[in-house]
Parts: structure tokens; sequence; C-alpha cells
């Protein structure tokens, strides 16, 4: 009877694992996530100008380093207005690309990375201290958030736009 008992234990565990793994596997693709925060606002307008909506709700995995819209307020003035005009579609790309790596690496890889290849096909450094995890291209920016999982990748919160 005990032995009834424990197989049956057994096998609900092995069906609800499955189910359980289901639900800890975010929905939303790294596209809808941005969609709905408002501090991406700005993102989403670069993502849809470049045309590449469509590539960050591919499949992936992708690890995006996000500018916030604070992020890109910090361009000089007229930067982003003359990126976001279509004759500027090329370029506006290279640099969303360059915020974008291959591979959903959460913040414990990404920790331990000097540089990671960006889609946009140079390196940017990495460098993690006391401080907090610094990107490095032309400029550079602080990861202030990390580990926002999505369906396709990994979301890094960063508070400047990187220039390849």
């Amino acid at each position: 009877m005990l032995g009834r008992v424990l197989a049956a234990f057994l096998l609900l565990g092995l069906v609800a694992a499955p189910a359980q793994a289901q639900q800890d596997t975010p929905e939303k693709s790294i596209v809808e996530i941005a969609q709905g925060n408002d501090s991406f606002s700005t993102l989403v307008q670069a993502l849809k100008a470049a045309d590449l909506v469509g590539a960050l709700q591919g499949e992936g995995p992708f690890t995006v380093f996000a500018p916030t819209n604070a992020a890109f307020e910090k361009l000089p003035d007229g930067q982003l207005e003359a990126l976001l005009k279509p004759e500027n579609k090329e370029q506006l790309q290279a640099i969303l690309q360059y915020h974008v790596v291959s591979g959903s690496a959460p913040a414990s890889a990404v920790t331990g990375m000097s540089e990671a290849e960006t889609l946009q096909g140079q390196m940017v450094q990495i460098q993690a201290g006391d401080d907090g995890v610094q990107l490095m291209g032309q400029n550079s920016a602080m990861v202030t958030s990390t580990d926002v999982m999505a369906s396709n990748g990994v979301i890094h919160v960063i508070d400047t736009v990187l220039l390849p």
C-alpha cells in the first residue's frame, strides 16, 4: 500500500514538474516587454524606425542591453531626431544592433565576460566591478537593472545609448 502511495506521489511529481516549468517560462518576447514598459518607448520607436521589431520578436535567443528613455535623452540635441529619419535608417540599425548579443546571457554570465560580439559585428567591452557592470564602445554605459527574462532572451537595462 505504501509503495502505491509513494509511486502515485512520484508520478504526480513527474506530471506537475513540466507544468511548473511552463509557468516559469516568460510568455512575452523582448519587444513585447519593451512595448509594455513606458521607460522603453523611445527604444520601441527607434526599433520601428529601423525595421528591427520583427528581428527581436524572433526566436533568438538574444541578450539586449536596452537603453531607457533617459538614456536616449543624453544624446546630443537633435541626434535622436536625425537618426529616426528614413535616410539614416542604416546608421540607426547599426547603433541598435550594437546593443544586442546573440544568445541568452544572464547577469551571472555577463559579469564573467570581458567582451561580447554584438549583432552589429563589433565587440562591446564589458567591465564588472564594485560599482556594477559597465559596457564600453565609443562611449560607456552602466547596467542599471538585470535579468528581465523574455521568451526569446534576456534584457539588461542600461543608462546610456552605446555608440559603436
